[in-house]
């Protein structure tokens, strides 16, 4: 989820005017700070506490596409937010680790018994709890230390599973609401595509011919 440097030759686009980064961590906590507030103020509906996680859940997986596309954006659109894609990554990992306390703690009361026995049986729980696993070490190595320390080829293989992360988050998504409302497949169309075309561009980068030096 941290920035690296962009390789040599590559199009760096348009950057657009540089906003501090504690900027963007107060504007994306917003949503969380406004849903908190509408539940001490009993204004989340008839059913509140699951009206909570699956807000806060949304927006995990709201700014964890917002991460994935920031490649895209710079090698299509060449808009460059690449500087912002640490921010991105780590709202979505402390939204994610929102979700999952509300859920352990308002709604499980930290029940482990109860708690594990969701994981076991209810499949959108077993992806959940493996999605945010899986979110932990990503967020743990987004700094520049933790670049220098795993080498830049090891940390990037790491972070390629943030592509995991993304498709167990739509799952997730999809299982919760279970009625197939348009919501849930409108944002895994979006992985879907922001995933393919990472796939398509990788590969037609391995059949492009490499120039010889003159």
């Amino acid at each position: 989820m941290a920035e690296r440097a962009a390789a040599p030759g590559a199009r760096k686009g348009f950057s657009l005017p540089q906003v501090p980064k504690i900027l963007v961590y107060g504007v994306g906590f917003v949503p969380a700070v406004w849903l908190f507030y509408q539940g001490i103020n009993d204004r989340l509906g008839a059913d509140p506490m699951r009206y909570l996680e699956q807000a806060l859940g949304l927006w995990a997986l709201r700014f964890l596409i917002a991460t994935l596309a920031i490649t895209p954006l710079r090698q299509l659109f060449a808009v460059n937010l690449l500087r912002y894609r640490r921010a991105l990554g780590l709202l979505a990992f402390y939204y994610a680790l929102l979700h999952l306390l509300t859920y352990l703690v308002l709604d499980q009361g930290l029940d482990l018994a109860a708690i594990g026995a969701d994981i076991v049986k209810r499949p959108y729980i077993t992806i959940g709890m493996a999605t945010f696993v899986i979110l932990v070490p990503l967020a743990l190595t987004s700094t520049n230390a933790a670049i220098r320390r795993m080498g830049g080829q090891a940390w990037a293989r790491l972070h390629r599973l943030v592509y995991v992360a993304a498709i167990g988050a739509v799952l997730h998504f999809i299982l919760v609401v279970k009625s197939w409302p348009p919501e849930p497949l409108v944002y895994a169309a979006i992985v879907t595509g922001l995933l393919g075309y990472r796939l398509v561009h990788s590969l037609g980068r391995k059949a492009a011919p490499r120039r010889r030096p003159a």
